[in-house]
Order: C-alpha cells, then structure tokens, then sequence
C-alpha cells in the first residue's frame, strides 16, 4: 500500500473503533481503554479492581477473557467490516493481581475471505504474561461505521 491507502486504512480503524467503544458497555464497564488501533492490531488497557478478583486474591479468569476477548473485538473489526467471534481459546500463565493494569494487544495472524485469526498477548505492566488469547473471526456483512461511497 502506498502511503494514501495507508492513511485512509488507519483513519477507518480509528472511526471503527470509535464506533465501536461508543456502544460497548461491556468494555466501558470494566473502565477498558482502547490505547490504540490499526488495521488487524488493537491494544486495550484494564486496571484489575478489588472486586474483579477470585477466593485466592488473583484476578479472575473471566475478566482477563474479557479484556482479551474485547482486544480481539476491536482488532478484527479494525478494518470497518463487521466481524463476530467465532471460537477462541484462552491459556492462563500468571496471576493478575489488585492493581495491576493489564495490556492486551491483539495482532491479526490471517485473514482470508470471511475468516480471521488473532492472537492477543496479556501482560501485566510490570512484564509478566498473564495470558495468552487466540481469536476466530468471522465477518457477517455491513460495516461498524457508516462511510461515505
């Protein structure tokens, strides 16, 4: 792509994501933040609170999917083409603990037709990898955001 095709592809993953967070209450219920998005890559912030954590003090799973899951969310739909999830997998690697702020950072591994697949590393701030997330799309027609033809 020369540089035109590149600023109109990152200028539609911003809008994308921007649509997308606007009507996300899941994300903005757990106080997620989008830091940053391109075409096929998403990177999106969680502080983990005292109440998102488990009977052993750690952060629950299901949070930690959450925010991966969510990551991956903004990354297949970075190209404005509306996409679902269709399977994924998740492997835990280390503790989330109160406190800590976790990055999530989806990066698009394939895309052919209607069929992605990304995969989302989740680290604590500090380095550790708390997770590692692996993310099926599927596009199901129709953009995030309206464009102008």
């Amino acid at each position: 792509m020369h540089d035109g095709q590149d600023q109109n592809a990152q200028a539609l993953a911003e809008l994308a994501g921007r649509t997308m967070f606007e009507r996300d209450p899941a994300s903005q219920a757990l106080r997620m933040v989008l830091d940053d998005i391109r075409p096929g890559y998403a990177r999106m912030t969680m502080t983990v609170r005292a109440d998102m954590l488990n009977g052993h003090a750690t952060c629950h799973g299901g949070y930690i999917f959450m925010l991966a899951d969510s990551a991956f969310a903004f990354a297949c739909n970075s190209h404005n083409l509306s996409t679902v999830g269709a399977g994924c997998t998740i492997d835990y690697l280390a503790p989330g603990r109160a406190g800590d702020v976790l990055v999530a950072e989806a990066t698009e591994q394939a895309l052919q037709g209607k069929t992605g697949v990304y995969d989302v590393t989740v680290k604590a701030a500090d380095g550790r990898t708390i997770a590692l997330f692996r993310g099926k799309s599927h596009r199901i027609g129709g953009t995030v955001a309206p464009v102008d033809a």
